[in-house]
């Protein structure tokens, strides 16, 4: 799956950590069958459990090398094991929020898609339609997202785990639902994973762009969201954490309230994602 790099127009290739066992979970007869036990999230603690542990911290380097991590913008210090590596955190100005009010920004580093929610409150992400209803659990009335859009951050292996929020405001509500921990890669296509993943999903009443449904979605050998609590926030202040493994952060606005940018629109109506980082640039205000 190529991904596009919009500072200089390239694309690159998706790079899956683990993807021959996924591909054997997803697509042979035996991989169903465990499924069944490994989607569950007590394997996803089980299977991690080993990450914590100090002999893990030699996996740090070569994993540093493979996946061409960029570790000056990270803390200068000794990762006690691989797991106290995933959960590192950036230096200080190194994913700056643009500040501008009318901007929306990515609220992490990730691969992003758009989609356009139908006004009879239906989309369609990778060949499976889904409504807000069931991803946010109907949690709270959805009918002005009718038209409105969705965005799908995906953050692999690879990316940096924290997110933030995107613009100030607060939080109306806060619900977290139980589920399964699905891959939030291309190989887990077939399910309906924003649906079935556990999650949390929050209701955010922004300043500038009206009311935004904010999902953090776990994924397999995650399953852990670390949300800090705040209440009322800033923008690009840290809204949480995920731990070890890949996930996804969804975002819904309502109908007639931003402009994505045209880069990222182009290329999620190819199927394609856009490599973004927390805090970047990604969309304005409608009405600008």
């Amino acid at each position: 799956m190529k991904i596009y790099v919009r500072q200089d127009k390239s694309f690159i290739e998706d790079r899956q950590y683990g993807g021959s066992s996924l591909e054997r979970l997803y697509n042979t007869w035996y991989g169903r069958v465990l499924s069944k036990f490994i989607l569950l999230p007590v394997f996803s603690t089980m299977a991690t459990a080993k990450d914590r542990r100090k002999s893990s911290a030699k996996k740090i380097a070569p994993f540093i090398a493979e996946y061409k991590i960029f570790m000056d913008d990270f803390e200068e210090r000794e990762y006690v094991s691989f797991s106290d590596f995933f959960t590192r955190r950036i230096k200080p100005g190194r994913r700056p929020a643009d500040q501008d009010p009318s901007v929306i920004i990515s609220p992490a580093d990730s691969k992003v898609l758009c989609y356009d929610i139908g006004d009879d409150l239906k989309f369609t992400v990778k060949g499976s339609v889904y409504t807000p209803e069931e991803i946010t659990g109907n949690c709270t009335d959805l009918s002005s997202f009718a038209g409105g859009k969705a965005l799908v951050f995906r953050l692999s292996m690879d990316d940096y785990h924290h997110y933030c929020f995107i613009d100030s405001g607060r939080v109306l509500s806060s619900n977290e639902i139980k589920g399964k921990l699905h891959t939030v890669s291309s190989i887990s296509s077939k399910y309906k994973i924003y649906k079935e993943n556990h999650r949390i999903v929050n209701v955010l009443d922004t300043d500038h762009f009206g009311k935004v449904i904010y999902i953090e979605v776990g994924a397999l050998l995650v399953g852990r969201i670390k949300n800090n609590g705040a209440l009322k926030f800033e923008k690009g202040q840290e809204k949480g954490y995920f731990e070890q493994g890949g996930s996804t952060v969804v975002l819904f606005f309502e109908k007639d309230r931003i402009k994505v940018d045209d880069d990222i629109l182009e290329m999620s109506g190819n199927g394609i994602e856009t490599k973004v980082k927390m805090g970047e640039h990604i969309g304005v205000c409608e009405y600008v």
